[in-house]
């Protein structure tokens, strides 16, 4: 692939190995990000934990203070007067039947769906269409709650959701690259410090072993590790 001369020189002032503050690592990203569209800006923030175990699987939500940037389409699983709720609090779609099939059928073009707890027993039949692709509700997310109202809302104004993976790493989008700096660093900032809040009581040695940020195209930059905000 035929990387551009913006990105050569972005790589050029990273040097191999070297951690940077936040502010500093922002301002790279910034730099290494395509002019041609606007970026998102990745996180990636290396656990010493094992997914394997069940007590050690960190996964949560954060209400990023600047939001991705970008507009979430919401789906809520509900039976009347709760769909008209989550239409109200600005849900793309609301209803129960007719989405269930259409779901059946390979439809998902939606970022999150929500549910109240009394239609979970259908939605947990689509448990494997859902589930790999990231949209099963759940009550630890909040994406499963009689308040759809509340959580479309908050859905909507930036709250995300991340779980480590197989190997370890949690991955998350943390705002575009056209942000302000601050704002990008508010929101690492908060992002952290809930990673920090939901480490494993069975976590043995070092919980944080590196974060790292990027823009969609560019590269990785590190950051140092005594960035991050204590638990």
């Amino acid at each position: 692939m035929k990387t551009s001369k913006r990105y050569k020189e972005s790589v050029a002032k990273i040097e191999p190995g070297k951690s940077h503050t936040t502010e500093e690592a922002v301002v790279r990203v910034r730099e290494a990000a395509s002019t041609k569209f606007v970026e998102s800006v990745d996180i990636a923030v290396r656990l010493g934990v094992d997914p394997k175990k069940a007590d050690q699987a960190v996964r949560g939500t954060v209400s990023l203070p600047h939001g991705v940037g970008r507009e979430v389409r919401v789906l809520v699983l509900a039976k009347p007067p709760k769909d008209e709720e989550a239409k109200g609090a600005g849900a793309e779609h609301a209803g129960l039947a007719e989405y269930l099939q259409k779901i059946k059928d390979g439809w998902s073009d939606v970022d999150v769906i929500i549910a109240t707890p009394d239609v979970m027993g259908e939605v947990g039949r689509l448990g494997k269409i859902l589930g790999p692709r990231g949209l099963m509700p759940n009550p630890k997310s909040g994406t499963v709650t009689p308040d759809v109202a509340k959580a479309v809302k908050e859905v909507k104004a930036g709250k995300i959701e991340f779980r480590v993976d197989k190997t370890g790493i949690l991955h998350a989008t943390v705002g575009k690259a056209d942000f302000e700096s601050k704002q990008l660093v508010e929101n690492i900032q908060a992002f952290l410090s809930t990673v920090v809040r939901l480490k494993p009581a069975s976590a043995k040695g070092t919980y944080i072993k590196s974060v790292s940020l990027s823009s969609t195209m560019g590269p990785g930059v590190r950051i140092d590790r005594n960035q991050v905000p204590a638990r």
